[in-house]
């Protein structure tokens, strides 16, 4: 297991140097409390899912009909709760900044 420490902003990558193309990128979006929100951003046709939900796919206790919060259209891109869907992660960035001006 590779383990990495990151601030909030900062990314991490997965692919293949060599073809140049960045295959996952996963992003801190915010920090708070114990908890983490996490922003994927991937070829849609890459399914992403929290593990339990990838279990019960796998056990085939679900159809894979999930988007990362068990209930979607199955590409793992959330459903607007904070975690980043369709949308870009520089738009999930901006709206996320933009909450913290208003909110303080």
């Amino acid at each position: 297991m590779l383990v990495l420490t990151r601030k909030s902003r900062e990314s991490v990558v997965i692919g293949q140097p060599g073809e140049m193309l960045i295959a996952l990128e996963i992003t801190i979006l915010e920090i708070e409390g114990g908890r983490v929100r996490l922003g994927f951003e991937a070829d849609h046709k890459l399914p992403i899912h929290r593990r339990e939900v990838w279990d019960r796919i796998c056990h085939g206790h679900g159809n894979g009909s999930g988007n990362g919060n068990g209930d979607g259209d199955g590409n793992g891109r959330g459903n607007g709760d904070g975690i980043v869907g369709a949308q870009p992660l520089a738009a999930a960035l901006a709206r996320l900044e933009g909450r913290r001006q208003i909110g303080g």
